[in-house]
């Protein structure tokens, strides 16, 4: 059972939160429970709340979470919740010095939560609603069967990458305006009449009513044709539990998983800079004010494990952490404007101080307006590349290894603003509702120079046919062709389009 704190951090709990004050963090009421490992390995498996709806796959990731703990291949030290108040969890066996840091580090995760324009509209109540949820959902398994519920959770699941991640600061409008010559009425010469050799006969052979009904019948034929959705709508899984036929149950779980994705979007748009964050208050922290002369060696061990890089991966934390570095650095010797971009003399960039100190509140503006994206696009300069030695590297297929692509700094950037690009998902969006007028539904990849997993294209367009119960298809582009793959429910089907079209 968590257990918690006891009274000596309890104490720390208060020291550490005071001291970060003095620094001007700003952060919600934060409540700690220590766990044993198997109950940290639970809760992780739950992304945090153990209160979630049931499902297999949190068993699934319990028993990868229990195995790389046992055979010592990763440890959760802890992990914090975006609610207010903030949750966070310690592990129990965590020595003094690594509850102090993991405090540390959990107190600075809680300011960005609370501060970072990205969060703005996230649930603050979010453990609550994941517990009711859960209640819905298992009433829908008591009524409906555990299979049938399990089962369509599945497939929404696997769409619950394409969402609209910015739906909450953009509003994405249709055309609402018809134009006279696209109206759905219509016109005089359109309506299919009977002839009459004489005018006088025209009320006869086409009486009032038998007109009304053809125009009738136009306009619906009309309207089925016209393009739906009007724009290409980015939102996916939205856009299926509004239009799909579903039941009323299968509505309501899709809305739960819907709006459960959404409130994790936030903390993937802000990897890098939350994982920064913390890591810069944890080491400023520990290092000034919080540890003791005597666990020196221990916390550079810690903390260096944290910023460490490995092999074919990119770390955030070390990533965020130096950026955040680089640019207090930069904004107290004053390295930045037209003066500093104009000069040409590396001598004089070199030796550039015009002590300035104003990296403190520029690195607090960076955590509220900035995303991932947003943060690399700016300040990931060509100094910073050449200083810390980035590199971009790709698969040989001949020699069937991975190899450096690329030093250069333009290529090194774009490669990793690509990788942040949609949370480094594919980006499918609806494009037609009614394809062909067969009321089938039609989606596209938007290429960016990654071809579609096919195999997971697959299977992902099958969970779509399911719920939208007709054909569906997805354009995309394969081997610099487009291609058209369709599922009709029981095969597939794949269409070279001409691009001219």
């Amino acid at each position: 059972m968590p257990k918690l704190l006891t009274k000596e951090l309890a104490d720390l709990q208060v020291k550490v939160e005071e001291t970060a004050h003095s620094y001007g963090l700003d952060f919600f009421k934060s409540c700690y429970e220590v766990l044993d490992y198997d109950e940290m390995n639970m809760v992780a498996s739950y992304m945090g709340f153990p209160v979630r709806y049931p499902h297999w796959k949190w068993g699934m990731e319990y028993e990868r979470l229990s195995k790389t703990h046992a055979h010592g291949l990763s440890r959760i030290y802890e992990m914090v919740i975006n609610n207010n108040p903030c949750y966070a969890y310690l592990m129990e066996s965590n020595t003094q010095v690594d509850q102090k840091l993991v405090m540390c580090h959990v107190t600075a995760h809680n300011d960005f939560f609370k501060n970072n324009l990205a969060f703005r509209h996230t649930n603050r109540r979010m453990i609550d609603d994941m517990a009711n949820h859960a209640t819905r959902i298992r009433r829908y398994m008591d009524w409906y069967g555990v299979e049938p519920v399990e089962t369509f959770i599945d497939r929404v699941l696997s769409l619950d990458n394409c969402i609209d991640t910015h739906s909450d600061f953009i509003v994405r409008k249709s055309k609402t305006v018809v134009k006279d010559e696209e109206s759905d009425t219509p016109k005089e010469d359109e309506i299919l009449k009977i002839p009459s050799a004489r005018e006088y006969m025209e009320r006869y052979v086409n009486p009032d009513d038998f007109v009304e009904s053809q125009k009738k019948k136009l306009s619906e034929k009309k309207a089925k044709q016209k393009h739906f959705p009007v724009e290409p709508e980015k939102d996916v899984v939205r856009f299926l539990m509004v239009h799909a036929p579903l039941l009323r149950w299968q509505r309501d779980v899709m809305d739960i998983l819907w709006e459960e994705a959404q409130y994790f979007a936030p903390q993937a748009m802000t990897k890098i800079m939350n994982e920064g964050w913390a890591s810069y208050w944890h080491s400023k922290l520990m290092t000034e004010k919080v540890m003791d002369s005597s666990e020196v060696i221990d916390f550079a061990d810690r903390h260096s494990g944290v910023v460490a890089m490995q092999q074919g991966q990119l770390n955030p934390y070390r990533l965020g952490l130096e950026l955040f570095r680089n640019i207090e650095e930069r904004w107290n010797r004053g390295q930045f404007g037209s003066e500093w971009e104009n000069c040409t003399s590396m001598a004089e960039r070199r030796t550039w101080d015009k002590k300035l100190g104003l990296g403190r509140n520029k690195i607090f503006q960076v955590r509220k307006i900035y995303t991932d994206i947003t943060f690399i696009d700016e300040f990931f300069t060509l100094e910073f590349c050449q200083k810390h030695g980035y590199f971009s590297y790709g698969y040989d297929k001949k020699r069937q290894e991975f190899l450096i692509e690329s030093r250069d700094f333009i290529a090194v950037k774009q490669k990793l603003l690509a990788s942040l690009t949609n949370l480094g998902q594919p980006s499918i969006s609806v494009l037609d509702a009614n394809y062909e007028n067969r009321s089938e539904i039609l989606l596209e990849h938007t290429y960016d120079g990654v071809d579609l997993d096919m195999q997971y294209a697959k299977e992902t367009l099958k969970n779509v046919a399911s719920i939208w119960t007709r054909p569906a298809h997805i354009l995309t582009k394969q081997e610099d062709r487009i291609v058209m793959l369709s599922f009709d429910g029981q095969n597939f089907k794949e269409k070279i389009i001409d691009r001219a079209k």
